[in-house]
């Protein structure tokens, strides 16, 4: 399971992140994950869980944002309908080659944390 190494990552750059506001704890990081990353969210938050649990930050939550990736016809536009995880090579209207876009996210958007000193959320 990789994910326990991206959840390592993910901790250690928040850490790193609100090291300057002095200590405290993380309360919410709020993650977007692709398609396309080969990170699936139930296991990235079952290793937030194991990466945080004996640390100050245990009671932390780990919010994922979803981020598909989207088919596109360069005649028809965006593809619809599409089964997530399925591809279509070819555009079922006229024929024409498709591209993906997006989907390929892995990007820590926000992290909220109470510092010692008031104990507000930042």
């Amino acid at each position: 399971m990789h994910e326990m190494g991206i959840a390592l990552e993910v901790y250690r750059q928040c850490r790193e992140a609100v090291a300057d506001y002095g200590p405290g704890r993380l309360d919410t990081v709020h993650l977007a994950i692709g398609e396309l990353s080969a990170v699936e969210p139930e296991l990235m938050s079952y290793a937030w869980e194991a990466v945080t649990v004996d640390t100050p930050d245990a009671e932390s939550s780990l919010k994922v944002r979803w981020c598909p990736a989207i088919q596109r016809c360069s005649t028809c536009g965006v593809i619809e309908g599409r089964v997530e995880g399925s591809w279509l090579r070819l555009c079922p209207n006229c024929s024409m080659a498709l591209e993906v876009t997006g989907g390929d996210e892995l990007d820590i958007e926000s992290i909220q944390f109470t510092t010692d000193d008031d104990g507000e959320p930042s």
